[in-house]
């Protein structure tokens, strides 16, 4: 039997969390990826299909006052300009989606960020 892949086993650890979350206009899903080189944010309304708000290490904007692209400083900077696009468009309430990530290191400091900044979870 061949191994899986880390990046194959973290589509599994997603898949079985998608079972269970998913977001509407009220409570949109906090979609979160991270790479080896980048930090992804998203804001998404499943019902309709829409990503409402986004933020990531590579947009021009921010890219060039990171500390880093992906660690956690990087996080924690993407997490509170996410939270602040989102409150900005209304929303206030969000469902945690780590991606299949582990809760710590970058994904917990984009969560801690986020909640400073106003977002419930």
């Amino acid at each position: 039997m061949k191994k899986k892949t880390r990046s194959a086993m973290r589509e599994i650890r997603h898949a079985r969390l998608r079972k269970t979350l998913s977001g509407s206009v009220e409570k949109p899903r906090m979609a979160v990826f991270h790479s080896l080189k980048h930090i992804y944010v998203q804001f998404i309304d499943d019902e309709n299909g829409h990503t409402i708000a986004s933020a990531s290490t590579l947009e021009p904007s921010v890219r060039g006052t990171l500390p880093g692209s992906c660690n956690i400083e990087a996080a924690k900077i993407i997490g509170r300009i996410a939270a602040e696009r989102a409150i900005a468009k209304g929303i206030g309430a969000v469902v945690f989606d780590r991606g299949g990530h582990m809760f710590h290191g970058k994904v917990k400091a984009l969560a801690d960020a986020a909640r400073e900044a106003g977002l419930k979870f």
